[in-house]
């Protein structure tokens, strides 16, 4: 099955085929490793085992002025109190996710690069040297941290992917942009194992991209489909499980381009809500995966309980 996404043009334009799937891994794990910890917890989705894996997590202040430009105090407080939550404080929550297809261990984004995600693979049964893909969705510093520890690949023997819109917009700053002096140090020593992919392109078979660009230029999101059974990784398509997905328009001040960020929510979230296709999101509560109910003019993270755990 296909997902389908009417993808508007903030979020470009699918591309005619897809890449080849890369070559045989170097090393991969049983099919049935399963994590079921409080930092690596594992789901099925179909033959794919997928695992998300907490990097880190602690409160920020600030809430609204992050996460609810254009609404008011009013607006805000009133979502926060029918959620339960405050509306000064958000809990950030930083989870790479790792796919298990059977011959490949693809793990999608790095973390923050203080050791958490070394941690959360160790509690799967997985060390750094087994990863055969890195993922990076887009190339914000907690993505991107844990590519390398002490200067040196934190996953030595895999190749890299991400899209190059990304990639080719971090790596033309000028020297002293914070995040694009973060990708020279992590990312572009390992730029000749890296592969680009377009949106609609493999990463390896049964991992497609579909571009949500906004966050950043090239932000991109990943549909997995196996054995009938889908899931889409989404990444930093929505940024908070309640004030993003009440009111996809409300601006979130880490989005670059605030109006192709809503557009790519409401597209993606919708999708997701019609199709009822699980998702798991990288700030999502850990562990990181639900569901989403459409509601009024937005939309409801519903967390997955024991619906995809067997």
């Amino acid at each position: 099955m296909t997902m389908k996404l009417t993808r508007r043009a903030a979020l470009g334009t699918a591309a005619a085929l897809p890449f080849a799937t890369a070559a045989a891994p170097i090393l991969a794990a049983s099919p049935e490793t399963k994590a079921n910890s409080t930092i690596a917890k594992s789901f099925h989705v179909g033959d794919f085992t997928v695992t998300t894996l907490l990097d880190g997590s602690f409160p920020r202040d600030g809430a609204k002025e992050i996460f609810g430009g254009g609404a008011t105090d009013e607006e805000f407080a009133k979502v926060s109190a029918e959620n339960f939550i405050p509306a000064d404080v958000a809990q950030f929550f930083f989870t790479p996710s790792l796919v298990n297809t059977g011959s490949e261990l693809v793990l999608f984004d790095t973390g923050l690069g203080q050791g958490g995600i070394q941690a959360a693979l160790a509690d799967a049964g997985v060390t750094p040297d087994q990863i055969d893909v890195v993922v990076i969705t887009h190339m914000h510093p907690d993505h991107i941290g844990g590519m390398t520890t002490e200067g040196a690949p934190t996953f030595a023997n895999a190749r890299y992917v991400t899209a190059s819109p990304e990639y080719d917009f971090w790596a033309a700053q000028d020297a002293g942009n914070r995040v694009g002096d973060l990708v020279a140090e992590k990312v572009t020593p390992l730029a000749e194992k890296m592969t680009f992919v377009e949106d609609g392109g493999e990463v390896a078979s049964g991992i497609t991209a579909v571009a949500a660009y906004g966050h950043t230029p090239g932000h991109t999101v990943y549909h997995l489909e196996s054995n009938g059974q889908r899931l889409v990784l989404t990444a930093d398509l929505a940024n908070h499980y309640v004030w993003s997905f009440a009111h996809p328009e409300w601006e979130v001040r880490f989005d670059m381009d605030k109006a192709a960020a809503t557009a790519a929510r409401r597209n993606v979230l919708g999708m997701l809500a019609a199709d009822k296709v699980p998702m798991v999101g990288y700030h999502m509560p850990f562990p990181g995966a639900g569901y989403v109910e459409a509601r009024g003019e937005g939309f409801r993270f519903v967390p997955v309980s024991y619906q995809m755990m067997g």
